[in-house]
């Protein structure tokens, strides 16, 4: 069997790997001693474009317009890139085994990949119904979005399938994406998904309300509260209908699934500390075997704002551990917690953790032409969480140093916020005024009330 030997290694292909290697050059890695071994056919991507632009009707985003780092403002890390930086992209190959212990990685085609420290950034693979045996679940013209094959599977249903019926199972991230993308597309959209509003790891009721009235003010419905059990085919082994728990039965000419995915760590089972679902790291990524890192959507880490472990799977995270494992920092991680995202003509950004009480204002009418609030979380009379929809960048780097800053309140929240009419002004961000509420929801100087207003 072939065998090479690289001093660097990073496995998994995705935004991770891109930045990493970004890191890798700024630091000066020799030509020959770094490789990136991807399955995928392509060089690393900016990963989210997949659920939003490049679903699009017009103006869609196409390769190489998303390479990485552009997610974030850097330069685009075309093929070329990685010639001249030295880096060798080792494309369309699958790592089916690894061995940390003689630090040898063996792919599907038996070749053997050795290193001297090996940064595993494999991702997450979608959580699938026919996993859990939903009857009819493999029946065609159901998708799972992960990859860019997937997709270009979809935007090729979508184009056969204009004005038809669509089923999104599931109310996270994805979904709320995806109904804006097919809605835009012409098809009549239908949303399922068990818990009592979307997104409930992240949003409050509060906030979920403003979004669910504004996709039906969109035309898009929602089910909640159930969840399908099964799906109908036709001779052609095409899917045609989306059957729930409640006995409900929903045509449909597309199902799109999103119902959450899994770190793939099987690569490493027995190998390495694992905790909460991912390889354990201490706060430089490192994990409990010599010369291996972790990053991304595999990594449990500490986070030390909140003095926990935690896993996080956002685009984000991806970006900023890899580098940080790169540098091999010296310092204590210091990383908060951010997520965001854009549907439609909305676009909202969370730091922090979202615990404890929460206090919402803003205007958050569905039916508002240039609806715009926000939320903050209150826990042990401090600060620890905010969100913003439609804030400007500097509102968005204000609720950042919030959430990083932790201010203290004056007490905790007892009960809910003083109702109050909103202004009729273009300053409808702001929370009611001292005197419109109880003092026991003024926040001192540093906090979100005085950087947003």
């Amino acid at each position: 069997m072939a065998e090479k030997h690289f001093k660097y290694v990073i496995v998994g292909g995705g935004v991770a790997a891109g930045y990493a290697a970004r890191e890798f050059a700024r630091l000066g890695v020799n030509p020959g001693e770094l490789a990136i071994i991807s399955k995928e056919a392509v060089a690393p991507y900016e990963r989210p474009a997949l659920s939003k632009a490049y679903l699009f009707p017009q103006g869609s985003a196409r390769l190489p317009g998303f390479h990485v780092c552009v997610g974030s403002g850097g330069e685009r890390l075309l093929p070329e890139w990685y010639t001249e930086k030295g880096i060798e992209l080792i494309l369309s190959t699958e790592i089916v085994k690894a061995d940390l212990a003689s630090k040898a990685l063996v792919s599907s085609s038996g070749e053997i990949f050795k290193y001297d420290t090996l940064i595993i950034a494999t991702g997450s693979t979608v959580i699938k119904l026919s996993d859990f045996g939903v009857k009819g679940a493999d029946a065609k013209g159901i998708f799972y979005l992960r990859e860019i094959d997937d997709a270009d599977q979809l935007v090729e249903a979508i184009q056969a399938k204009k004005g038809g019926k669509a089923v999104i199972v599931g109310g996270g991230y994805i979904g709320l994406e995806l109904g804006a993308t097919l809605q835009i597309n012409d098809l009549d959209v239908t949303m399922v998904y068990p818990e009592p509003w979307c997104m409930p790891r992240l949003f409050t009721s509060g906030i979920a309300a403003f979004y669910e009235g504004y996709y039906a003010n969109k035309g898009i419905k929602i089910v909640k509260g159930t969840v399908a059990v099964g799906f109908d085919s036709d001779s052609n082994g095409e899917v045609t209908a989306v059957n729930l728990k409640d006995g409900r039965t929903l045509e449909a000419d597309v199902v799109v699934v999103g119902v959450g995915g899994r770190p793939l760590t099987t690569l490493f089972k027995g190998q390495v500390d694992e905790e909460k679902g991912g390889i354990k790291t201490d706060a430089f990524f490192k994990t409990s075997v010599p010369d291996v890192y972790a990053v991304g959507d595999v990594a449990t880490f500490p986070l030390k704002l909140y003095s926990e472990l935690r896993r996080v799977e956002h685009v984000d995270h991806a970006r900023k551990s890899a580098e940080q494992a790169v540098k091999w920092a010296r310092w204590r991680v210091r990383l908060s917690p951010y997520f965001y995202s854009r549907a439609f003509n909305l676009s909202w950004q969370f730091y922090g953790d979202n615990v404890g009480e929460t206090v919402l204002f803003g205007d958050t009418d569905p039916a508002s032409a240039k609806p715009k609030f926000g939320s903050y979380w209150i826990k042990d009379g401090r600060v620890v969480g905010a969100f913003l929809e439609a804030g400007t960048p500097e509102e968005n780097q204000a609720i950042a140093r919030v959430a990083r800053l932790q201010p203290p309140s004056t007490a905790s929240i007892s009960s809910p916020p003083m109702a109050s009419p909103l202004p009729a002004r273009s300053d409808r961000l702001r929370p009611p005024t001292i005197k419109q509420r109880p003092r026991h929801f003024l926040v001192r100087s540093c906090s979100l009330m005085n950087l947003l207003c």
